[in-house]
């Protein structure tokens, strides 16, 4: 891309829509890091067979210093309007950008200061606490994973962050992914939802509700990746699998058995 003299290379990843964020301040950075070639863990290998590990995106891990309701850092501004109440427009003006449709902004009916069961050892905190959840980072579990030697036992693993729950099959061709046994969906998942009057179909699509990084692997070496999950309080459970595709038309599907219904991508 050519722009007033400057060649900018785009090498990937995402372009985020953070038009609340730009208003005050916002810190990005650029990180590489080189690693063998045999040690890359090439989501390629998703196939038929594979059962998927899904790792909590809430409660508190051992790293964490309270709480985390899980939200992560997708769909945070459409969280965050679809949740509060508009009399934060007047007090905060500087939160939202300026362009936005004025009945979509904080268009909820939640303050910040309200007060949100959150789960049995958190207790109750405020609703403004609760959507400003930190992201989890999941650094301290993939380590002790990898030094464990089951690095080569991994076939694949997704971040379900942009594209939630569906965030898989921007990675895999021939097959049927099978999410049949989910974690619980947290407090914060469903206080968006009756907000926004959302479908829960969509919300899957949005938000990760309740694990946000998955890893396809064996039975076996699941077993071992959820005790090591557990031991740093991060609760982690197999949570479907893959099977081959039957329906010739489509590259990829996914279906997602819930709490909620059954949805189909």
């Amino acid at each position: 891309m050519h722009n007033h003299g400057v060649t900018m290379i785009l090498t990937g990843g995402e372009t985020a829509d953070v038009g609340d964020l730009v208003r005050t301040i916002i810190v990005d950075s650029t990180v590489t890091a080189k690693i063998p070639t045999t040690d890359i863990v090439d989501n390629a290998r998703i196939g038929a067979g594979d059962v998927i590990v899904g790792f909590s995106s809430y409660g508190q891990a051992t790293y964490e210093t309270s709480y985390n309701s899980g939200i992560g850092s997708n769909g945070l501004t459409s969280a965050r309007h679809d949740v509060f109440m508009k009399a934060l427009a007047k007090e905060f003006p500087e939160s939202f950008d300026p362009n936005m449709p004025e009945d979509l902004v904080y268009a909820g009916s939640i303050g910040l200061e309200d007060i949100i069961d959150a789960d049995k050892a958190a207790g109750s905190m405020t609703a403004g606490k609760l959507v400003l959840s930190p992201t989890r980072t999941y650094a301290p579990i993939v380590h002790k994973i990898f030094a464990s030697g089951l690095r080569k036992k991994i076939n694949g693993m997704i971040h379900c962050s942009g594209g939630g729950q569906t965030k898989v099959l921007h990675f895999v061709e021939n097959v049927h992914v099978v999410k049949n046994n989910l974690l619980p969906t947290p407090p914060v998942f469903k206080l968006i939802q009756k907000n926004s009057g959302a479908s829960w179909d969509e919300m899957y699509k949005v938000f990760n509700m309740g694990h946000r990084l998955e890893i396809y692997t064996d039975c076996e070496s699941a077993t071992a990746m959820i005790n090591i999950a557990k031991a740093f309080d991060v609760d982690a459970k197999i949570i479907g699998h893959v099977e081959t595709l039957h329906d010739n038309e489509k590259k990829a599907s996914l279906t997602v058995q819930s709490e909620h219904g059954e949805f189909s991508y």
